[in-house]
């Protein structure tokens, strides 16, 4: 069994120095690695990398995840490749296929069918691998692209690869080619806008866990499974904190006519997606999602950063 490794998420960046001091925090908090996403509106990802990690001695950096729509693959690979290398082989390159048609649309990229972007995401994964090998010829330029200074993803030749996502393709996808996968649970509203999301229960992650895994095969015991959770709430009365929670989930669901995808009190108790108990409580949901599902590296976004850090100190090591 997979020693837990911990990791958190960038929103935003309000200035160099609060930036730095965050990460140094974390650091200091015990967890492994900090994330940056590639979202329009948040901060450019591989900048934030670099930064993350000079301003730290042995935190991983990541994205989670690059939205590889966005990307012309010799550019990604480019980027990739640097930041590996200016980070001292510290980099995990997590790449998945969009889901936010709105930013498709104030970028002035052309937003594709889902099955088309997941096409276009294992492309991707492959044309990298053919970068980072030196397979790409260059006559007419005097210098070489840069390669990754990892040697473990893209068939032994780039930075650990992570993908993950709830679609089955793309699961297929992250089990044949990742080495961390990730089963998200933020579900897409059938019907609703695109970005109309509804959180994975329990039974749905066993499915998915278990489809995934049918498709590694011999290796799914070697993949590090992720897991990113989306509220952290230290709590003596699991059950009320759960009920408040989902009183505000309901009202905003409400607002846009989603109210009747929202889970049950239940339901968010035994979903590995929140975090709620007191930090003893958390650390064994952890254990036994761990059991059940694999789940070995876990993510918590910026802003319960603080909040998780006692589990992390509970869980050390184990």
């Amino acid at each position: 069994m997979r020693k837990f490794r911990f990791s958190f998420n960038i929103f935003g960046i309000s200035s160099r120095q609060e930036f730095v001091d965050e990460c140094r925090q974390a650091e200091e908090f015990g967890y492994d690695e900090v994330f940056s996403a590639d979202h329009l509106g948040m901060a450019a990802p591989f900048p934030v990398l670099i930064a993350a990690a000079d301003a730290t001695q042995r935190l991983r950096v990541g994205t989670l995840v690059v939205n590889v729509p966005f990307w012309n693959p010799a550019l990604l690979a480019r980027e990739i490749a640097t930041v590996d290398a200016l980070t001292g082989g510290r980099l995990d390159v997590g790449l998945g296929a969009g889901h936010m048609k709105w930013e498709f649309d104030a970028a002035g990229i052309a937003w594709t069918p889902f099955p088309t972007r997941v096409v276009a995401l294992e492309r991707a994964i492959g044309e990298l691998r053919r970068y980072f090998e030196g397979n790409i010829e260059q006559p007419e330029s005097p210098w070489s692209m840069p390669r990754p200074v990892q040697r473990v993803g893209f068939g032994g030749s780039g930075p650990p690869l992570l993908v993950g996502g709830t679609g089955d393709s793309v699961l297929r996808i992250a089990a044949q080619h990742a080495q961390i996968v990730g089963v998200a649970g933020a579900y897409q509203v059938k019907g609703a806008p695109p970005g109309t999301f509804r959180l994975g229960t329990a039974e749905e992650t066993d499915a998915k866990v278990a489809y995934a895994r049918r498709w590694a095969g011999a290796r799914a015991d070697e993949i590090e499974w992720h897991l990113l959770t989306q509220a952290v709430i230290i709590t003596d009365d699991r059950r009320a904190a759960a009920s408040e929670l989902l009183a505000d989930v309901r009202r905003d669901a409400d607002a846009i006519g989603d109210g009747q995808h929202v889970i049950s009190v239940d339901q968010a108790l035994e979903t590995p997606f929140l975090l709620i108990g007191t930090v003893e409580e958390i650390a064994e949901q952890l254990r036994r999602a761990r059991e059940r599902w694999g789940f070995s590296f876990i993510t918590v976004h910026e802003p319960y950063m603080p909040t998780f850090a006692p589990v992390i100190e509970r869980l050390r090591g184990e």
